[in-house]
């Protein structure tokens, strides 16, 4: 990123948190003014999937190279792509828990979507401990994306599925219908889209330097 643009960033980080605390406090939030939780909270799950894609994306690319540094150069990207979304999978939980202790009244519910998001984590947690139980490389490169590649369904299934069905909605505390209804909207909703942006831009930037100094 050149010195322009990260000035320009910065400012547009700078703006966007300011505003965010200047915004009216939400109506029918339990302490309203602690609802910005949900600014940070929204973006994170979205951000995890995107990077969970390109991880496992990268290891399909893994699985059909022929030689053996196109798939070190493929796998250089998976891991860096899935560390940063490791992150974000374990932001959403944070974040997910001061939402349940604010506006809930305690820090975990048993919600079917914290349960389901908690077992994500422990699925890409394993792929962690997989690579490190490897010694050797090529090995290591090639059943890590494996795993990657069948962990991507059955994470978005845990995801994006399995709490909207409808007998297990009906038991969750988390809302499935607030940006859909519109429920979310005016500053509210540019923050978040905002709050997306900028994160999402800093996330290609931490990603490209991750991979650079992996392959230089």
């Amino acid at each position: 990123m050149r010195p322009l643009a990260q000035a320009f960033f910065g400012l547009a980080v700078a703006a966007t948190t300011l505003w965010s605390f200047l915004v009216p406090d939400a109506i029918g939030f339990q302490r309203p003014e602690l609802a910005r939780i949900f600014f940070w909270h929204f973006p994170c799950p979205i951000l995890a999937t995107g990077l969970l894609a390109l991880a496992a994306y990268f290891s399909l690319r893994i699985l059909r190279s022929t030689g053996n540094q196109e798939r070190a150069m493929w796998d250089v990207r998976a891991v860096a792509a899935q560390e940063l979304a490791f992150m974000f999978v374990l932001l959403t939980l944070a974040t997910g828990i001061l939402f349940s202790k604010v506006q809930w009244g305690a820090w975990w519910q048993n919600d079917p979507r914290q349960t389901s998001f908690l077992l994500v984590s422990l699925v890409y947690l394993a792929d962690f401990v997989l690579r490190g139980a490897l010694h050797d490389p090529e090995r290591r490169i090639r059943q890590s994306a494996a795993y990657k590649l069948m962990a991507f369904g059955p994470a978005m299934f845990l995801t994006y599925v399995f709490p909207r069905l409808p007998q297990i909605a009906q038991t969750s505390f988390h809302p499935s219908t607030s940006i859909m209804q519109g429920q979310i909207h005016g500053a509210y909703a540019i923050i978040v889209v905002l709050v997306l942006v900028t994160t999402a831009t800093l996330s290609a930037w931490v990603y490209r330097l991750r991979v650079r100094a992996e392959l230089s």
